[in-house]
């Protein structure tokens, strides 16, 4: 079987905003005593950011759980029990990558198409804004957990987050393959799952981008980083803006080029 080839990349950039504090964890360098006890990871120079993991990750949870992946929340052995996972879906594995080694055979090898960049923080920005800080860019918050039965507080601990209204600068690169146009094709199990309904004549690239919007639209309902049960990481996607640049095969050059009809969507409802 011929392997789709590199036509474009198309570029979705603009600004996540935190609406209520944001915690994603980092690591400690020392020991403070009397120090924060939960960090939010940070660059060298001491700035918070998304790791592009978190977010890549979070998206793609966010369409397994619409899916009904029942590995969304297991791991180990314990996947083996799932009778919907995530590699059953043959969007998941072209947007997100498959490695293929599925022992039961359910799930073909395919490359990643998605590549997600760490989000930086906008200290412009963040520097405009009127903050009550306990740190260069972050509140500290005591949390602890409370024992139902005795009706009392404990394991009192200091968790330190980037206060709502922050601005970080996010990208994600989708891979444009040569079988954009193609009629996209569901997985035995996405028919069984959906029924007639999973035959659609969506295109591949028209399915990826409807994905990735409904993802995004999902995620602002939902939270990023840790403790969202508690209130935190409520974020919205704003001033996007959706860019591509093709490989011209016949020059062999590689420039600015018109936005593929699909990929427009995410500009026009993120504006």
């Amino acid at each position: 079987m011929t392997k789709p080839k590199l036509i474009a990349k198309i570029f979705i950039k603009g600004t996540i905003e935190a609406k209520t504090g944001l915690h994603i964890g980092g690591s400690k360098t020392s020991l403070d005593i009397g120090g924060v006890d939960l960090n939010v990871i940070k660059t060298p120079k001491g700035e918070p950011f998304i790791p592009g993991s978190s977010l890549k990750g979070k998206l793609r949870s966010m369409l397994a759980r619409a899916e009904g992946s029942e590995t969304v929340n297991r791991s180990g052995t314990d996947n083996k029990a799932a009778t919907v996972a995530d590699q059953d879906f043959n969007y998941l594995n072209q947007l997100f990558g498959h490695s293929g080694d599925d022992k039961d055979g359910m799930a073909k090898g395919e490359i990643t198409r998605v590549v997600v960049r760490d989000a930086s923080l906008n200290t412009k920005a963040f520097e405009a804004m009127d903050f009550d800080l306990d740190d260069e860019y972050t509140t500290v918050k005591w949390e602890n957990t409370i024992d139902r039965r005795k009706g009392t507080a404990e394991h009192p601990r200091q968790l330190e987050r980037v206060p709502a209204g922050a601005q970080f600068d996010f990208e994600i690169v989708y891979d444009l393959y040569n079988d954009e146009d193609k009629t996209y094709t569901a997985s035995d199990k996405e028919i069984s799952h959906y029924g007639t309904q999973a035959k659609t004549t969506r295109t591949v690239a028209s399915k990826h981008a409807w994905s990735l919007l409904v993802a995004m639209k999902l995620l602002q309902d939902d939270y990023l980083g840790g403790q969202g049960s508690r209130g935190y990481g409520k974020i919205s996607f704003k001033d996007v803006k959706v860019s591509q640049k093709s490989i011209d095969r016949e020059s062999g050059d590689y420039k600015e080029a018109d936005v593929h009809e699909a990929f427009k969507m995410l500009q026009t409802h993120f504006a």
